[in-house]
């Protein structure tokens, strides 16, 4: 199940960006000491003390008289506000409470959301203890920290970690297939699921962006029920436009982690374009299972060998998808729509396949003797694997030097994997790690 989503909300530069890169350990969001720097909401994953939660960075609360911009932000930041578990108010401990404060303030308290209040800018130990004057904004106890330096910022997290909802997942006999329909806008994802339902589930339009939610839907396909997740339409992040369908991006990342097979939909008219490539990188990292689904297929003029040609093009730019089946589709007429279903469910099976480890250490002997690796004039050896998990599968390798396994080897090791048990639509993760105390495999 997705992560809990704690969003960062205040006025403009209080600091919520250098907090926001703190919590997340990277330099992720763009910070400048202008006010409004912050156009479109970033987010990440974040941990702290064995919790892990989802952090989303939020442009800077504004009165509407403030002008279009500030409107357009305030409409989004009320987005990240619905849909947060948690909410840190971040405030200026430089500046005090200013009116905007309070008007933040009510906007929180009107949420009935959990908030901690973050008194941002507090290096130094007078401004430590003036940080007690933001009880009065009525929220809760304020936090004086400084994301800069990150003095504070770990009773910060403590505060956050408390507030966090108890981790759910699905009910222990709920085991459905869940297939996540995935895309940037208006390429057909809500007419596929309309068409697999067999009645409008959702609404479809011709304007982009029409789904903002991801919307699960239980189809029954031959005696076996199946959970679709549709979900809105992705775009490059500095091509989001304002508003809801900013945050749609982050909903439809959600909706893959809590998917067992995405289908990946192009449009077969506008061909692949960079935004696919980056959507089909984003899950591939997901670990879900993943179809190619190339719809309006009905609506390219073909002769023998277009769909040879069409596949040649996509396979190309989507490499790294190469295990991925590739079905082209017409939503529209239904032509092999029902097939992705098909393909889904095997597609999970083999997410799910387990290799004995006896069968698995000979494979691996047999590619150690036709293919040794070696580098800086030393052997690598590979002494034990064994399969750790499935979903997706992941296979640990013991060797006497990890250092000396170049990625050329390990996509060696996958592409043979991969021609032994197929391991059709499933990504496959590889861990190379120091010991086995043997320089032999052992079956």
């Amino acid at each position: 199940m997705p992560r809990p989503l704690v969003a960062l909300v205040g006025r403009p530069n209080v600091g919520k960006s250098t907090l926001f890169n703190r919590i997340v350990g990277q330099r992720l969001a763009i910070v400048e000491d202008v006010p409004g720097t912050t156009r479109d909401r970033l987010y990440a994953a974040g941990e702290w003390a064995g919790h892990e939660f989802d952090v989303v960075d939020t442009g800077g609360l504004e009165g509407d008289d403030a002008g279009p911009l500030a409107s357009r932000v305030r409409n989004q930041v009320q987005v990240a506000i619905d849909e947060a578990d948690v909410i840190v108010f971040v405030t200026d401990g430089a500046a005090g409470i200013t009116a905007a404060d309070h008007d933040v303030a009510e906007l929180l308290r009107r949420s009935g959301k959990p908030t901690v209040i973050a008194v941002n800018k507090a290096e130094k130990q007078a401004r430590q203890f003036d940080a007690a004057e933001f009880w009065t904004l009525g929220i809760g106890e304020p936090f004086p920290v400084s994301a800069l330096h990150g003095i504070g910022s770990g009773d910060l997290l403590d505060a956050i970690v408390e507030s966090l909802p108890p981790i759910t997942g699905p009910e222990p006999d709920d085991d459905r297939l869940r297939v996540a329909i995935v895309g940037r806008p208006n390429v057909g994802k809500s007419s596929i699921l309309n068409r697999l339902v067999g009645h409008e589930r959702v609404v479809v339009s011709e304007v982009p962006g029409t789904t903002r939610d991801a919307i699960d839907t239980t189809v029954r396909f031959e005696d076996e029920e199946i959970v679709l997740i549709d979900t809105a339409g992705i775009r490059r992040r500095g091509r989001i436009e304002p508003g809801i369908e900013r945050y749609s991006v982050m909903r439809a990342m959600r909706a893959m982690e809590r998917a067992d097979v995405a289908v990946l939909v192009l449009d077969a008219e506008a061909g692949i374009t960079a935004q696919d490539t980056h959507i089909g990188g984003a899950l591939q990292d997901a670990g879900v299972g993943a179809i190619i689904a190339v719809n309006k297929w009905d609506l390219v003029e073909k002769d023998s060998y277009t769909a040879i040609e069409a596949e040649k093009e996509l396979r190309a730019r989507l490499k790294f998808l190469d295990y991925a089946p590739l079905v082209f589709i017409s939503a529209l007429s239904g032509q092999r729509v029902v097939k992705l279903l098909k393909l889904a469910r095997e597609v999970d099976e083999m997410r799910k396949l387990r290799i004995p480890t006896g069968v698995l250490n000979r494979l691996v002997a047999e590619i150690s003797a036709k293919q040794p690796m070696a580098r800086h004039g030393k052997l690598l050896k590979i002494r034990y694997a064994t399969q750790a998990a499935v979903a997706p599968p992941t296979f640990v390798f013991f060797v006497n030097d990890a250092t000396l396994v170049h990625f050329s080897y390990e996509r060696y090791i996958e592409n043979r994997l991969r021609e032994e048990f197929a391991f059709p639509g499933t990504p496959i993760r590889l861990v190379f790690r120091q010991g086995g105390g043997t320089d032999e495999l052992r079956g």
